[in-house]
């Protein structure tokens, strides 16, 4: 098993190459960047300068930084530009993200050239640990626009004397799959509803040849053991999976070869683990919110930046001999699952769950309470949907152990019902957008 490729990167990035490369460098180096970002963002960022009127001038250790206020999405739609600290006209993109199940204004995150550039360097490393010189990579992401993620990875991917293929976000499967197979790809990287559609239609459709897929990086979502676990035996292909948002600057880390936790790009992003109530700092191995300052960033730094993300830093070193952090993968977000009998319902559950069954290439949920009621409303999109009948009692036993529910039911507290895709939600069609349990009180 080779070490992360993000190892040596991060100790060159720091100056530290090598066996002058330490757990110890690292961590002075991030602490002064810290202190050099706290500063840059109080001189440029108006947003900053009247947030930490009262903070600290200086911090001179890590647990200094919890005294500093968070920054939340809501921040950023309220007036993004009270963020930026360069000039208009050196602002190379604006990328602008609708928020799903969230009204009233976008959030706008703002790249310098170089803030990209640090990107496309992280993904040419990152991608280094699926990828070789000579890969066909089929990126299934946007990338029409200059500045777009699928477009940063393309250069990426060419850096690395890969050739990759910049398709899109996946719209008919047999289409993405004949492009595959004409253009004779053998790296894939897409979210991950969108690469177990492909591998379930190719399933019954037999369009690959066996051993043409070599390994995946799922990304923009959550992956789930049964996705992960299904594409490996659909496709007999290694899975990789990144964690990132626009926010960290596209990239944020991506698994090695030992798949036990994602490794963080720490030469361009400090981590920290808080409880979502409190906002107290927790210990390496605790669950609780994943919270993010840029360390790199030239157009609009972010300080303590709250991602909604539940997840924890996993302690010790990497089976792959690496000391860089690991997130474990993100399972869940903060408030994002609904009341459901005694516990609470997540999008995870639903996947963990009805992807097991073969026949459903897709589906969203609707979730309503009202008046001491609940219903679930499942949308499924089928391989055949002449076979709807025949399943929807498997799909209702899967619900029911996900929580159980027969009490509920029988009392008539609680009703599922199944529709077939298409629906006009469209949560799981789209990129930029997580995949979301829709509600409707």
């Amino acid at each position: 098993m080779k070490i992360t490729p993000l190892h040596d990167w991060i100790g060159s990035r720091i100056n530290h190459p090598g066996e002058t490369f330490s757990r110890a460098s690292l961590e002075a180096w991030q602490l002064q960047r810290l202190q050099s970002v706290l500063g840059y963002a109080r001189e440029h960022a108006r947003f900053y300068r009247d947030l930490f009127a009262s903070a600290p001038q200086t911090i001179h250790s890590f647990n200094d930084l919890a005294v500093f206020p968070f920054t939340t999405a809501d921040d950023l739609r309220a007036d993004p530009l009270r963020f930026v600290c360069l000039p208009q006209d050196e602002i190379s993109r604006i990328v602008t993200l609708p928020t799903s199940g969230t009204s009233g204004p976008s959030k706008r995150v703002f790249f310098s050239e170089s803030d990209q550039e640090l990107t496309v360097d992280f993904f040419k490393v990152g991608m280094s640990t699926l990828a070789r010189a000579g890969d066909r990579v089929l990126i299934l992401l946007p990338g029409v626009r200059p500045g777009s993620v699928g477009d940063l990875l393309r250069i990426g991917l060419e850096r690395l004397g890969c050739q990759p293929v910049v398709y899109g976000p996946v719209d008919e499967e047999e289409k993405v799959l004949k492009v595959i197979l004409e253009q004779n790809c053998n790296v894939l990287v897409g979210a991950p509803v969108h690469l177990h559609r492909l591998a379930r239609w190719d399933e019954f459709h037999h369009i690959l040849p066996a051993g043409q897929i070599r390994a995946l990086l799922s990304s923009t979502d959550v992956l789930a053991d049964t996705i992960r676990g299904n594409l490996q035996t659909l496709w007999g292909c290694e899975v990789f999976d990144h964690w990132g948002m626009t926010e960290t600057g596209l990239g944020g880390g991506v698994e090695c070869e030992a798949h036990h936790g994602v490794h963080l790009r720490e030469a361009d992003l400090y981590v920290e683990i808080i409880d979502p109530i409190s906002g107290r700092v927790l210990p390496d191995g605790e669950m609780g919110e994943v919270v993010f300052t840029t360390l790199t960033r030239t157009a609009m730094p972010l300080i303590r930046y709250r991602t909604g993300d539940l997840s924890r830093l996993i302690p010790g070193l990497c089976p792959c001999g690496s000391f860089i952090k690991r997130l474990e993968r993100i399972r869940q977000r903060v408030n994002s699952g609904v009341p459901l009998h005694a516990s609470l319902l997540t999008l995870n559950d639903l996947d963990e769950a009805l992807f097991q069954i073969k026949e459903i290439l897709d589906f969203s949920a609707l979730f309503r309470a009202n008046s001491g009621k609940t219903e679930l409303t499942l949308y499924l999109r089928l391989m055949d949907g002449q076979k709807f009948s025949q399943i929807k009692k498997e799909v209702k036993r899967k619900v029911i152990e996900i929580n159980p529910l027969e009490d509920w039911i029988e009392n008539g507290q609680f009703n599922l019902k199944l529709l077939t895709l298409p629906d006009p939600m469209q949560t799981s069609s789209g990129f930029m957008q997580k995949r979301v349990i829709q509600t409707n009180n």
